[in-house]
This record gives C-alpha cells, structure tokens and sequence, in this order.
C-alpha cells in the first residue's frame, strides 16, 4: 500500500517542469563559463610574466616546436601553437555550436524577435568596429588585421557579470551570451573567408562528403560517439587540406547535432518499470537477464538527453577548464613595450573594440527596436544594453587567435597590446556602468 501511495503522489521521483528543460542547461553553462574565466584570467597573467621575466625565450620558443609524424617522404606536423589553434580550438567552436543550436530551439534564440533582437546587436558589434579598424588602418600595413576586433570573449563576459550577481537580471545575461556565441560563429565565418588560403577543390569536396556522412549517420540513427569522432576527423583533415581554416569544421559538425532526443519520457519510465517490477527469486537467480535489464535502464536514462545536451556536458568543461587556458598561456605571452602603445595597430585595435563594440550593439539594437523587426526585453534598459557592450570590448580569445592569422611577426605584439589594454579598459567600464545602472532607481533608463 506504501508503494501505491509513493506512486500515486509521485513522491518516489523529482518533479520536472517544463521550466527545468530551459533554465537548468543555461544556468550550468553560465557557471562553467564563470569559472572558466578565473582560469582564464590566471593562464593569461601566467604568461604575461613568463614572457616578460628572464625564463621568456625558452617560454616563447617552446610553443614554436614542431610536432607531428614522419613516414618516409611524408611529414605531417605543426607547431604546438599550430595545433592548439588549430585542433583544440575546433572543439571550441563546436561546443560554440552546439550551444546556438540549442539556443535556437530550446533557448532565448527560440523567440523570433528576442532572436532579431540580439543577432542584430551582435552584427553591430562585428561590423561598426570592423568599419572603424579600416579607416584607422587605411593604407598601413596592419589593414588585413580588420577581424580581430569583432568577436568577443565569452568567458571573461560571462565571469565579468558574475562579479555583479543578481544585480544583473538573468535577460541580460541570456542576451550577452547569445551575443557571444552569433560573435563567435561570425568570427569564425571570417577567418574562413577571409583568413584562408587559395582553395584546393578536391579536398573540400571530400570535405562535403564526409559531412553529408555525418547528416546520412544522424537519419540512419547511428548514435556511436567513437564512429562521429573518427569521421569528424576526416573532415578535419580534408578542410585543412583544401585551404580553409579547419576549425570551421566544429562550427559546421555543432550545427548537424541533433537535438531530438532518443528515448522519451514515457518509455525510460516503461523500461525503468520493466527492471524493479518483478523482485521474484527466479528472476533474481538470473544475472544475465539482471544484467541486461540494468544496461537497458542505463542506456535509456542517458539516451532522454538530446545528443546536443549530452555532448555540450561532456566537452564544455573541458573547453573552459583546458582548451581556452591553455590557448591563452600559448598565444597571450608576449614582451611588454611602452614603445608599442603608440603604434597605429596598438591603436586602432583599442578603438575598434572600446568604441566601436558599445557603439555597434547600441546602434544596431536600437535600429531593430525601433523598425519594429525586434523586441528587446523589458527589464534590460538601454543603460543596462550600454554596459553590456562596453563588456562585448572584451575580446580576448577569439581576437588572438585571428590576430595570429592576420598579422606578421612585426606586427603581432602590437596587435596583442591592443587586445589585453581594450580588454581591461572594456572590462572596467562595463562593470562601472552596470554597477551604476542597477543601483536604486538608475536600473529604468529605458
């Protein structure tokens, strides 16, 4: 009578709502993304005073070993540099991916106009400091390095609003992150457009194969992880081989991640009925049939989780706790000059992200607010959307990894100065203005 009363008032199991489905990922995602800035933070301090201390050139030279394989004639191999930005940051934009996936038919990015509201705040930021980086840049030699200052840092953001805690209302954290993330494919759209060498055909068509592949894999329901790992990097190498920057490839492979899930709610309940219904002596004599009743049940409680889910819980502390740190301690070192702050690079990196960032969002999302073509949320006033892209000048990331692609060695530590001094700069005055906008009555100023 006790396990009737358990079932009919549903005490034996914890009550999920519809809210869960929404709020719990995004909630997981922020704290991840929280810490990993501290990490980040320290990895980037870390090399800053390894690269400015008398250990610097064995720090600095370390990072340009090569490392690869060698077969006769054959040589496969890259610096350690080369093959974090490279290969460990492809899994970066593939977690990327799959949280816009996700975000896009479960999250913020569900919503049409909410939707419009932040893609088109987000192409501002690309765009007007971009636009700003050129004329400043016009006719110099630093004029290619026009993408580095489009993207944003999306854990130093993140970690940057925790410090505010529920100051900051959770709209303006969901939209700062799906800013981020649109930020973040469209820098990698720019490196693969703007930042590739001349295209080998052939190698991108079995490129395209071997994603179609991966599509054909999904609707045949194949579900092992090892089989994606192995194909995925085929693909790696074919788009590496055609001249396009092969992290594309995790922006392309996020993006085919399906986000049904498998096995629905009813049936894992079915198959979990099914394993504890019958405690029967015969049935517990026979460990076979135990075991793989229990190995169903196993397989059925990790299959109501999308492949999205699953695989953004997997690979994203792995992405904030190793993959961004270690990219920051490879690539952030670098002697600091005061003779470089007065370089034009120096510059016009500086403007491009702490005037040209805040400037863009503002824009942008007041431009689609007032067209009507979006809606912005009710509780993030203006005062609030201006720390918030004061806060997108922290670019920090995605800016040295394009800046490693577009400048030379002459110029890279100039490129560099500009990033880490916007970042701070960015840094400083979003939180004062957000720390402004939310005290008292200053939170309206719509």
């Amino acid at each position: 009578m006790n396990q009737d009363r358990q079932a009919d008032t549903g005490l034996d199991r914890l009550p999920v709502e519809l809210v869960d489905r929404l709020t719990k990922p995004f909630a997981w995602f922020l704290r991840i993304e929280a810490l990993g800035g501290g990490i980040l933070l320290l990895s980037t301090v870390a090399a800053l005073a390894l690269s400015n201390s008398p250990w610097a050139q064995p720090f600095l030279s370390a990072w340009e070993l090569p490392v690869g394989i060698r077969v006769g004639s054959f040589e496969f191999a890259r610096s350690s540099r080369e093959w974090i930005n490279d290969g460990l940051m492809t899994l970066f934009f593939f977690v990327v991916a799959l949280e816009l996936k996700r975000e896009l038919v479960l999250g913020e990015l569900r919503s049409p106009r909410l939707a419009a509201f932040s893609i088109a705040a987000a192409l501002g930021g690309m765009l007007v400091p971009a636009a700003l980086y050129l004329t400043l840049q016009l006719g110099r030699e630093g004029v290619h390095g026009w993408g580095t200052v489009m993207a944003t840092d999306t854990a130093f953001v993140i970690g940057c609003l925790a410090l505010l805690g529920r100051r900051i209302p959770q709209s303006l954290r969901i939209f700062m992150l799906s800013l981020a993330i649109v930020d973040d494919i469209g820098a990698i759209l720019v490196v693969a457009i703007g930042y590739s060498s001349q295209l080998a055909w052939g190698a991108l068509a079995l490129g395209a194969l071997g994603i179609a592949s991966v599509r054909g894999m999904a609707l045949l329901g194949i579900r092992s992880i090892p089989l994606y790992v192995l194909v995925g990097a085929a693909i790696w190498l074919a788009v590496d081989a055609s001249g396009i920057h092969a992290t594309i490839t995790g922006v392309v492979l996020g993006l085919l991640t399906p986000t049904g899930r498998w096995v629905s709610d009813d049936r894992l309940q079915a198959i979990l009925d099914r394993v504890v219904a019958d405690p029967s002596e015969d049935r517990r004599s026979d460990m076979a049939e135990g075991r793989r009743a229990w190995r169903l049940s196993e397989l059925a409680i990790r299959e109501t989780l999308s492949p999205v889910e699953r695989l953004e819980m997997m690979l994203h502390p792995w992405v904030s706790f190793a993959i961004m740190p270690l990219f920051a301690f490879a690539n952030a070192g670098m002697p600091l000059s005061v003779a470089d702050l007065g370089s034009p690079i120096t510059f016009a990196v500086f403007v491009g992200f702490t005037i040209g960032k805040p400037v863009g969002i503002l824009t942008f999302g007041w431009l689609t607010v007032r067209s009507g073509l979006a809606s912005r949320p009710p509780d993030m006033g203006w005062g609030m959307l201006a720390g918030g892209g004061l806060l997108a000048g922290i670019g920090f990331t995605m800016a040295l990894f394009i800046a490693d692609l577009a400048f030379h060695d002459a110029l890279i530590d100039a490129a560099k100065l500009g990033i880490l001094s916007a970042s701070v700069v960015s840094a400083a005055a979003g939180l004062a203005v957000l720390a402004w906008s939310t005290t008292g009555k200053r939170v309206i100023l719509r």
